[in-house]
Order: C-alpha cells, then structure tokens, then sequence
C-alpha cells in the first residue's frame, strides 16, 4: 500500500441511502460538518449528541439535491440508522433505506492506484477529474461504479463502490491491471498499521460519546457557523473552554506489543490509558494513541506500561507518515 497498489474488500462497510424533500435539511442538522455541498462531495462528518459527543463518525456523499449516501463502520450501522431514524422527521418526508448487500466495496489504495484505475476506466481518473473528498460516477468493463476519493491508509486511493453482481468482474478486472505495479491483496490489519501512521481515529476506541470532537482531535468537522444542529450549543461552549482532555499519539523506541488498555504514565503518575495500539511497519515503531488531561498533553516523554514493563514514549506532534498529506492529495 505504502509502496505499489492493493486492494482491500471493504464491502463490510453498512450503507444507507436518503432520499425525500427533507433529506438535505435533516442530515444537515443531524451532521456537524457542512453538507450543503455539490452533488457529486463526501464528506467526513460526525454525529454528535446534545453534550457535544460523538455519536457516529462517517461520510456522507451527496448524489443529488436530496439524495444521500451514508457510509459506516462494519459493526456500527444498525447504531448509526437508529441514531438518524431517532432524529429525522416522521411525516414520510424523509426516507433511510439500508443498501448494504446491494453494495460491494473494494478499496483500491497506493501511490499506484491511479495507473491501475486508468487502464479499466475510459473515465478520467486524474487530479483535476477526481480530487480527493469527491465521487466520480465512473464506469469499470460492466459495472456502474460510485469512485470514493477518500481512504483511511494515507495514500492515494479510492472506494469503489459496486453493485454487488459487478464485484467479482470489476475485482478481476483490477487484478490483471496491477499485475505491472505488484499489485497486492490486503485486510483490515494492514489498515489498522497504516491509519495508525496516518493518526486516524477510530470510533468505539479513539473517539465515543465520552469525547467531543475537540478532544478527539477532529474539531475541523464541527462547522458551528453552519447554523443550528445538534449538539452544536455544546460544542460552541467547548470550544470557547477548552478541551478538559486530548487524545495524543505516541512512538515507542522498543518493540512492545502495544494495545488498547495500557496505562500511560509520566513522571511515575498514570495520566490514563491508550485508546489503541499497533506496530507502524513503515516508520518501524509502536505506536499508541490515548487521552490525557488537557494540562498534560503538551509534555514530549512519557512512559507506556505493556504487560508489567514500562517503556519510554515520544508525543508525537503531527502524523508519523506524511503529516503534509502530498501522497492523499497527489
């Protein structure tokens, strides 16, 4: 991924689609991002709740005016559509339908993916074409296909999403075009490696309705100049304060297996626990994300304790892999 192409079947992901007259005006105040965007954008958003935390942490593509396609963590959709069905209006001018079995994923993801999509689309796959945060409406040999510029390794790629009787073709149809880039088949632990470097979250670990976004480090959603929604008088007094807590990330110098639960510590004193944890196999470091008390989060040494042994920790001050986002954006 880091190096050539792979692809990734993500067609775990839960999927829904809105539609009605209402549609636009009700994820608007569902989402704390601004959606009032051209058809045709995704964008990465939360849902919070009324103390400013974070409910759900997705992407919402705009098809057209009123039509919207949400996507979602594997294990999180039935939370997710409650959470919207809960918060949408009951008068059938708005409607959620899940479309998860209708739709295939395949992730196609690496500083070769561009080369690989070109030789199966007659679509223009360029930078100028495609630029990351948007969908393409392209075409794979059959298949009608929705081209996600988005991804959660850091490296250029998309989601292609397929109507699920097109996936084996198109799946095909990818492999014999990476042939001459070594292309690679890969999962969700590569992923874990990756987003780690790349210093994403992950919700239900990093980021739950315990943290505000500002605390979780995704306070760049939260458009409070977007008009009212939900959660949003708690975010714009959370902001003004300050975050009582922050989620940091950190490297460790020696090769401890390093996980969720691990006691953060500095100066002998526990700070609190890592959120999670996994070996960066391109910088060749552990790394550990966790939340400390805003007045603690500025130190560069701490210890993390795995197993009964402690090991030193740096802070990590902005991404471990391409903090600059050239090769997400290139």
């Amino acid at each position: 991924m880091r190096e050539r192409v792979a692809l990734v079947d993500q067609s775990s992901f839960a999927k829904f689609e809105m539609s009605g007259p209402k549609a636009f005006e009700t994820l608007q105040h569902i989402a704390v991002n601004e959606l009032d965007r051209p058809p045709g954008s995704v964008v990465y958003t939360q849902f919070c709740n009324e103390t400013g935390g974070v409910e759900a942490d997705l992407t919402i593509t705009r098809l057209a005016e009123n039509s919207f396609y949400i996507v979602t963590g594997s294990g999180f959709g039935t939370r997710d559509a409650n959470w919207i069905t809960r918060n949408m209006p009951q008068d059938g001018s708005v409607t959620l339908s899940e479309v998860t079995s209708g739709w295939g994923v395949i992730n196609l993801c690496g500083p070769h993916a561009r080369d690989v999509l070109a030789k199966v689309s007659e679509n223009d796959v360029s930078n100028e074409a495609l630029p990351f945060g948007s969908c393409g409406f392209i075409r794979i040999g059959y298949a009608p296909v929705r081209a996600l510029r988005v991804g959660y390794v850091g490296e250029l790629g998309w989601e292609l999403h397929i109507p699920t009787e097109y996936v084996a073709h198109v799946y095909e149809m990818l492999w014999e075009a990476g042939q001459e880039y070594g292309i690679a088949n890969a999962g969700y632990r590569a992923i874990e490696s990756l987003r780690l470097e790349k210093g994403y979250v992950y919700w239900s670990s990093d980021v739950t309705p315990d943290y505000t976004p500002y605390e979780a480090g995704v306070g760049f959603c939260v458009a409070l100049d977007k008009g009212d929604f939900i959660g949003r008088a708690a975010l714009a007094k959370a902001k003004e304060a300050g975050p009582r807590q922050k989620l940091c990330r950190f490297t460790l110098e020696a090769d401890a297996p390093v996980r969720a639960g691990a006691c953060i510590l500095r100066d002998g004193r526990v700070l609190g626990v890592t959120s999670s944890g996994g070996h960066g196999h391109t910088i060749g470091k552990p790394i550990a994300y966790g939340y400390v008390p805003a007045d603690e989060a500025g130190h560069e040494d701490y210890e993390i304790e795995v197993h009964g042994e402690v090991y030193p920790a740096k802070r990590l001050t902005r991404a471990a892999w391409d903090p600059e986002r050239k090769r997400l954006l290139s």
